[in-house]
């Protein structure tokens, strides 16, 4: 065997299972082999490491804000049945012990922020057990919600941690809730989705007596970091640069929503949920007219949000942000952290074309977003060189998400677990439509700003949206003025019978107090 050859087999026989299958593939043919072999390769160095492009953004802004709380990410669970304390304990401890960027904090280092990865024994993160149960009822529920309220609005500090803090409370012996509070730094949605399926196989492990059965991960965060800072640059980076600029140019980046109240000076992060649903067979049908225009059923729901907005502000220029779960590598599939990148969606409403239309300038935007997901929304901003405002976010103030496949329901041995939603949210953006596919159709919410928006507002749009999908299920063909008409028609509609409802509440109030002869009748 030659030396040649030696060093062949010694460098294969480093790659981790995920590097031999992508290799294999592309000796198959089954892979470009003009293309780069993008693999993720574990770092060699244990010293502190560079943030990826979207810790560094988050990291910047709590630097300008450390008390902002838009960042904590709270997951509540509530768990009915016997539960095993020590097992579950067990369970996050191996979670922590399994995912570095659960153990990170960030330093500045030469004039520069790195990660910092703890060892498993200084990772000291354990939970915290509250026992609510001895309490009366009323008192009990009043504790639950203010001891909620607390934890959500509990600041991190990056450079301590843990940058993950978990509270058990005790509402009684077969009813416990389970807040895990979560820097958005070191997690995203899909993290959180991770961190549940392996909290339910530890969990059953555990709690019987037997070992963890969880694969060992072939690589960790700071390894992607590292390696997002390598490739993302030279061609690749100009390439991806050159779209988003072309795409971009001359946009209007304020969307100038009618608000209930005028905007502050200052940005602000208390907001609300207002949920809703639509009915089976209008669900149904938004994915048959879908598959019939060879869209996506996102597709569908985001022109259909651009025609909302179009309805409220008359502006045919519209950027809406979106999530990507930006996990388009097999090796960080399985991954807890900050993977998640911003896509900007803009559509062009101009020239009144027909819904239909609409979809396919929808396909066309999306489909090219999609090519060009891997630069960083942190890079982008900051390549743009944009007008800081602080009363309002860069680029939009709008967001739109389509969650296929949404988190459900466990259920575990001798546990059943649900998702609670807290009352109070901190939200980053003006407005949010964020809708889930489920087996019995669509279901959804608007999530707001309580100093822009009163409730009353976003419950109507809500209507509205359902009222316009609708029409457009059964009239594809239908212009986008024709569309508002019906919708300013709508509200006209509700706002007299809501006049009505209300002269006749109060007509049917003073009648009762005529009776008792407390005023006069004459």
């Amino acid at each position: 065997m030659d030396n040649k050859t030696d060093e062949i087999l010694k460098r294969r026989s480093k790659l981790s299972p995920t590097q031999r299958e992508l290799l294999e593939k592309r000796l198959r043919g089954q892979i470009d082999s003009r293309s780069p072999l993008e693999i993720i390769p574990r770092r060699s160095q244990t010293s502190p490491v560079p943030l990826s492009f979207a810790q560094q953004r988050l990291w910047f802004l709590h630097q300008i804000d450390p008390g902002n709380l838009c960042y904590n990410e709270l997951i509540i669970i509530q768990m009915i049945g016997v539960l095993h304390i020590v097992a579950l304990e067990q369970s996050f401890k191996e979670i922590v012990k399994r995912h570095e960027a659960l153990r990170t904090t960030f330093e500045i280092i030469e004039d520069r922020p790195v990660q910092v990865i703890h060892p498993i024994p200084t990772a000291n993160v354990t939970i915290k057990v509250m026992n609510v149960c001895n309490l009366p009822e009323a008192q009990r529920n009043t504790d639950v919600q203010r001891l909620i309220v607390e934890e959500s609005q509990s600041t991190f500090d990056l450079t301590q941690g843990p940058l993950l803090r978990c509270t058990l409370l005790r509402v009684d012996e077969q009813e416990h809730i389970l807040l895990f509070t979560i820097h958005h730094i070191v997690s995203d949605g899909w993290s959180i989705g991770l961190l549940v399926q392996e909290l339910a196989a530890l969990y059953e492990a555990f709690s019987t007596g037997k070992h963890s059965l969880l694969p060992e991960l072939t690589i960790q965060y700071a390894d992607f970091a590292l390696w997002q800072r390598e490739w993302l640059q030279g061609k690749i980076l100009d390439t991806q640069l050159r779209y988003w600029k072309e795409q971009l140019a001359n946009a209007k980046t304020v969307l100038e929503l009618p608000t209930d109240r005028p905007r502050s000076h200052l940005q602000t992060s208390i907001g609300k949920k207002h949920s809703f649903s639509l009915p089976a067979t209008l669900s149904k049908s938004l994915k048959s007219l879908s598959q019939q225009e060879g869209v996506t059923l996102f597709m569908t729901l985001l022109a259909a949000f651009n025609t909302l907005l179009y309805h409220y502000t008359n502006q045919e220029d519209i950027l809406i942000g979106s999530a990507i779960a930006n996990r388009n590598r097999s090796e960080i599939e399985q991954l807890i952290g900050f993977f998640i990148n911003t896509l900007v969606l803009r559509t062009n409403l101009s020239n009144n074309p027909s819904f239909r239309y609409l979809l396919q300038k929808v396909k066309e935007v999306t489909l090219g977003a999609y090519t060009h997901q891997d630069l960083p929304f942190e890079k982008l901003v900051a390549e743009l060189q944009l007008e800081r405002n602080l009363n309002h976010t860069p680029l939009f103030q709008v967001w739109f998400v389509l969650q296929n496949a949404p988190i459900s329901n466990l259920e575990l041995a001798g546990l059943k677990l649900s998702f609670l939603e807290a009352e109070t949210v901190m939200v980053k953006h003006d407005l949010k439509l964020d809708l889930s596919e489920i087996p019995e159709g669509i279901k959804g919410f608007f999530e707001y700003k309580t100093d822009l928006f009163d409730a009353s507002t976003i419950a109507r749009m809500a209507e509205l949206f359902v009222k316009l999908l609708g029409i457009i299920v059964e009239q594809p063909d239908i212009k986008l003025n024709q569309l508002r008409a019906i919708l300013n028609e709508a509200e006209k509609q509700d706002q007299f019978l809501k006049h009505q409802n209300f002269q006749a509440a109060r007509s049917q109030k003073l009648g009762k107090v005529k009776r008792k002869g407390i005023i006069s009748t004459d």
